[in-house]
């Protein structure tokens, strides 16, 4: 079978092990593991394509893909019409011999920023990925487009390690993927010089930052490709780091000559929550009622106990679940992150343990049913979601109680005490998040050093604002209360105390004489539990670490007691479902005819992933798919103009397309 696609004449040469499948109106489609070879003739040169690499004529180095060009490169191989924000630039300095720290949110492209680089150099291009996962998914997906890429990690046996190897002596590879721990291993970085290195990428680069959020012991050793070769470009690259977090890694990685790329923390399809944590199951519960069994999310806890109950509960609600953490045997959780992977539909609840590098691009919300350590964590975790770019959720309940633990936790770290200063800033940070009258994004960018002109429009704060007033007199009741007492109560006694509640515990204490009871009657009990959080996050007072959980008083709460300052508070906003639509949710969507071509594709994605035994968005991603069916083609032509689909997947899958919506049309 020849047929000639645009420049490209695709041979198929199907082998006995092929499973051939006819389409409904009688079009071949192809699908197969290692069994199915095809021959793709280019304009210049003949080349054999095997999933995951390829082969020159001869068996000798592979030539280059496509013109040197990073542009056409993008657009030939990965089939993006143009650059996004900084990637340009970013390609033109690595291009040129420059080291770079690059900060791009997740879903901003980073990877092209080191792919369409290696593609336009004659060399080995290594990629430093710290989970074995995410190089699996960034072979298969390079595989699809005919990139001779490769990962070598712990999980190969050793004849596809010894593979691997053969093929990064004889010079086939463009891109190898290895973990940390490789790079020092003895003998390797002699392969890897053999192999003539044209470009060192180091993803998750925040794990090189010692008291960062994933912080990574072998990351440390890196530094060791700067000093070993230091002619070769080297790029880090991250989602998340604060100004102190940069300095460290440039410091540790020596890039102190290359350049630092910030392109924005901004992920505007995230819709963020925050809710008062009550009864976090029914919470979850209303959360994910809404949402189609088909979407697939993840959702934190952060103890290895409430991970399996969660799951277990949501599996008996009806969902599908699956726990990950660190305590399960490495089979299950490898099993567990694999369905999560190839599955649409799967709910991972987990610790913090999953998610670091996890590529999957249709998560469509983080839900975090405890607080997570800093705003650098959330933000990390939070990312995960919409790296499609479509509508996400980030939906996040908690309480006094988590404040209280982390604050133990930091209590009882061995960090120096420079390093603790920095977790409690950014501990109050995440506080000040949650706790914000006012636009919650404006709240994470600002942490991060970036500005926010107006509103976003797409977070509870804005969609439901929470209404304020003066609460200058209800927050020097709850100081006092908290000082008539001992310093020593939780917030349940303190508010029984302030509400007049008479029981036997507030009688037997003594506490239904002091002057404060009483006298908060205004406000209901709901609102009382709001104001010490909001007391809280604002350091007018402090969770007793060391104690039961009580509250004790802050250094500040002495102007608000003498009357001196003023303290704004917000009122709670009930139990509600938040109102409004998201900008985001109204753009992404599709006329009914285009989203029954749209599930048509799903279907048709499905199939052709499970043949080939990978991840249905390593074929497409979901943005793709939306593309194709709001243009609806009916030509190869048009197919190839659509963002997503380079000259490899025009070959490999534009027939199989045109063909569902040729069908879908009937």
């Amino acid at each position: 079978m020849v047929r000639k696609l645009g420049s490209i004449r695709e041979i198929a040469v199907v082998s006995m092990a092929s499973r051939v499948r006819k389409l409904a109106n009688g079009l071949l489609r192809f699908g197969g593991r290692a069994g199915n070879e095809a021959i793709a003739c280019w304009p210049d040169k003949r080349r054999v394509c095997y999933p995951g690499r390829m082969i020159g004529p001869a068996g000798n180095r592979a030539a280059a893909l496509s013109p040197r060009d990073p542009l056409a490169v993008l657009r030939e191989v990965f089939g993006y019409p143009a650059f996004r924000g900084a990637q340009a630039e970013i390609v033109e300095h690595l291009l040129t011999r420059g080291d770079a720290l690059v900060l791009m949110p997740t879903g901003g492209g980073k990877s092209l920023c080191y792919q369409v680089p290696a593609l336009c150099l004659d060399g080995l291009t290594m990629v430093v990925s710290p989970l074995i996962a995410l190089m699996q998914d960034q072979v298969a997906a390079l595989a699809q487009l005919g990139v001779p890429a490769a990962a070598l990690h712990s999980g190969l046996d050793r004849d596809a390690q010894r593979a691997v190897e053969r093929d990064l002596a004889t010079g086939r590879l463009r891109l190898l993927y290895v973990a940390p721990e490789r790079v020092t291993a003895p003998g390797f970085l002699d392969r890897v010089a053999a192999a003539a290195p044209v470009l060192f990428a180091i993803d998750e680069a925040h794990c090189v930052a010692q008291w960062g959020h994933d912080f990574r012991p072998d990351y440390l050793q890196l530094a060791v490709l700067r000093q070993r070769f230091p002619g070769v470009p080297l790029v880090a690259l991250t989602a998340t780091a604060d100004g102190p977090t940069r300095r460290e890694i440039v410091a540790r990685l020596g890039l102190g000559a290359g350049r630092v790329f910030v392109q924005g923390f901004d992920r505007p399809n995230i819709r963020y929550t925050v809710v008062e944590k009550l009864q976090p199951r029914q919470q979850l519960a209303r959360f994910l009622a809404g949402r189609p069994a088909t979407e697939s999310g993840i959702v934190y806890c952060m103890s290895r106990a409430r991970v399996e109950e969660t799951a277990d509960w949501l599996r008996r609600q009806g969902r599908d679940a699956l726990p990950y953490h660190a305590g399960l045997d490495r089979e299950v959780r490898s099993a567990n992150q694999e369905r999560f992977l190839r599955d649409e539909g799967v709910v991972m609840v987990a610790t913090i343990a999953f998610g670091m590098g996890i590529d999957k691009p249709d998560v469509r919300f983080v839900a975090h049913l405890d607080l997570p350590k800093s705003i650098e964590a959330y933000y990390q975790e939070t990312g995960r979601a919409g790296r499609d770019g479509l509508p996400a959720e980030a939906w996040l309940a908690y309480g006094l109680e988590d404040v209280a633990r982390l604050r133990g936790l930091l209590a009882r770290s061995e960090a120096p005490d420079h390093q603790r200063r920095t977790e409690w800033q950014k501990l109050e940070a995440l506080l000040g998040f949650c706790e914000t009258a006012s636009c919650r994004r404006r709240v994470l960018l600002g942490h991060f050093g970036e500005e926010l002109a107006e509103p976003c429009g797409n977070c509870d704060a804005c969609l439901d604002p929470p209404a304020t007033f003066d609460g200058t007199e209800a927050a020097q009741q709850a100081l006092s209360a908290i000082y008539r007492t001992g310093q020593r109560f939780g917030v349940g006694h303190l508010v029984d105390v302030l509400l007049g509640v008479d029981s036997e515990r507030v009688r037997s204490l003594g506490h239904d004489r002091l002057g404060v009871f009483g006298v908060g009657r205004a406000h209901g009990r709901d609102a009382w539990r709001g104001f010490f959080r909001q007391l809280v996050a604002m350091g007018l007072a402090e969770v007793d670490t060391e104690g039961h959980g009580g509250l004790l008083l802050s250094d500040g709460c002495r102007d608000v007691l003498r009357g001196e300052r003023r303290v704004v508070l917000c009122r709670p906003r009930g139990r509600r479902a938040t109102k409004g639509a998201s900008r985001a949710v109204a753009d992404a969507g599709l006329d009914p005819q285009a989203e029954a071509r749209f599930e048509a594709l799903r279907a048709l994605r499905v199939e052709l992933a499970r043949a080939q035994g990978v991840p249905p968005y390593v074929v497409f991603h979901d943005t793709t798919l939306r593309a194709i069916a709001a243009a609806a083609p009916r030509k190869s032509a048009d197919l190839a103009r659509l963002p997503g689909i380079g000259a490899a997947k025009l070959a490999r899958y534009g027939a199989a397309v045109l063909a569902a919506l040729a069908e879908k049309a009937r």
